[in-house]
């Protein structure tokens, strides 16, 4: 019989059958679901041999619920996604200036889902525009509720931005806004609570994962009571975890006082003692480093925008965000859903043509988060002996000099063959 998942103690509790639900999303979103529900269920059945099901049930959101309801996030959707914890979901629609509000914005805030969490891996023989993809291994933490996403905007010509400017005026900061009669604005939300279960939760996931280095990316040398709060409460966070992390303040410190030589072995023998090392970078000498050094990061931590930008740029290094996996947490409520990062693509649907990819691998950090690893790890070791034997969709197809191309289903099926294949 199918159960919820609950939180139970700070754990997840997960019964051998729970009730999943799942969006299926617009656009492309129905046929990459389909494909990869054909993937997670067989690995489940491989996995744990009838032991474990999911039971899916499915939600209403996006276009297909307007149409439906007359509303783009039903009520019986939020409390869905409330009572049983975990979801996934694929891409929904959000027009572009206008409209109604992005819906995953909608529900990361409704949810309070504060890490937004995109792990970017390179799988031996995807099509990369760089020169050696295998080296970058990292897993973004973008703060999911904060930032300009707050959606905190007044628009030119109102009278709201008529207060805002007499406002700024008696502050006495009129003066940096270069056209006020035009101008629209937008306000930038940043705290110490947000930013602080972010980086332990960034922590948290390093210690567990056995990596070595978490990277505050920020742009606090220019908005410096925002992201640069962000830096120094993201700091105040590591300083927690005691000797378990050595910081880049602990570096400047020993190297202020005692010299530079006395800083490297202090440095050395944190690394030597498997210490996390935390430190910073200013956001756009990151994107420079990231691509002149990947190997040096392992984990990063940033606000919103930054981490939108940075979680698609890394992607593009490994072949796209149309294999790139993310999931939205709250680490203290257990809530979470797991997603496609992509977009809708209307003009492809129906089609039965594009990689299905980031939601399958959606579906691997799902089963990683539920506990389980058998199920996850059948996922990705059959997604990765695909991609090297070149049997994939014509996205991937159309940039190799030899591939078997597959439809969105086929390659679901394939995989499937894959996973039940596997020897035991």
């Amino acid at each position: 019989m199918a159960e919820a998942i609950k939180m139970v103690a700070g754990k997840l509790e997960v019964p051998a059958n729970p009730t999943i639900p799942y969006i299926s999303g617009d656009g492309i979103g129905p046929e990459i679901f389909a494909a990869a529900q054909t993937v997670f269920d067989a690995a489940v059945l491989k996995a744990y041999g009838g032991q474990r099901k999911v039971s899916w049930h499915k939600l209403l959101a996006g276009k297909s619920a307007y149409q439906q309801t007359g509303s783009w996030l039903p009520a019986e959707t939020l409390t869905a996604l409330k009572k049983h914890l975990v979801a996934i979901k694929g891409p929904l629609e959000t027009p572009v200036g206008e409209g109604h509000r992005s819906l995953n914005v909608t529900l990361r805030q409704e949810l309070d889902l504060y890490t937004c969490l995109r792990p970017v891996t390179y799988y031996q023989g995807t099509p990369s525009p760089v020169v050696a993809p295998e080296q970058v291994n990292m897993v973004v933490f973008r703060e999911n509720t904060e930032d300009i996403y707050a959606g905190i905007e007044f628009a030119s010509h109102t009278k709201a931005t008529e207060k805002l400017l007499a406002f700024l005026k008696e502050q006495g900061q009129l003066a940096k806004v270069r056209f006020p009669e035009s101008s629209s604005f937008a306000i930038k939300p940043v705290s110490s609570q947000g930013t602080k279960r972010l980086v332990k939760a960034a922590i948290n996931y390093a210690l567990a994962h056995d990596l070595k280095t978490v990277t505050l990316v920020h742009k606090g040398n220019i908005m410096k009571q925002t992201e640069g709060s962000f830096r120094n409460w993201g700091y105040q966070a590591a300083s927690e975890f005691g000797d378990k992390i050595f910081s880049q303040m602990e570096y400047n410190k020993i190297k202020e006082v005692e010299g530079l030589a006395q800083a490297k072995q202090a440095l050395n023998q944190a690394q030597a003692a498997g210490r996390v090392i935390v430190n910073d970078l200013i956001c756009d000498n990151f994107f420079q480093q990231a691509l002149l050094r990947p190997g040096d990061f392992d984990v990063i931590a940033t606000l919103n925008l930054n981490g939108d930008y940075i979680s698609d740029a890394l992607a593009a290094q490994v072949g796209g965000i149309g294999i790139a996996p993310g999931a939205n947490i709250n680490y203290q409520t257990g809530q979470a859903i797991f997603e496609a990062t992509h977009g809708t693509a209307p003009q492809f649907a129906g089609q039965n043509k594009l990689n299905p990819t980031s939601l399958i691998l959606s579906g691997k950090l799902m089963f990683d988060y539920l506990g389980w690893s058998q199920a996850a790890d059948l996922i990705e070791s059959a997604l990765a002996e695909a991609i090297a034997s070149h049997h994939v969709t014509v996205d991937f197809a159309a940039k190799l000099k030899e591939a078997t191309t597959l439809s969105t289903s086929e390659f679901g099926q394939y995989l499937a063959e894959l996973i039940l294949q596997k020897n035991s």
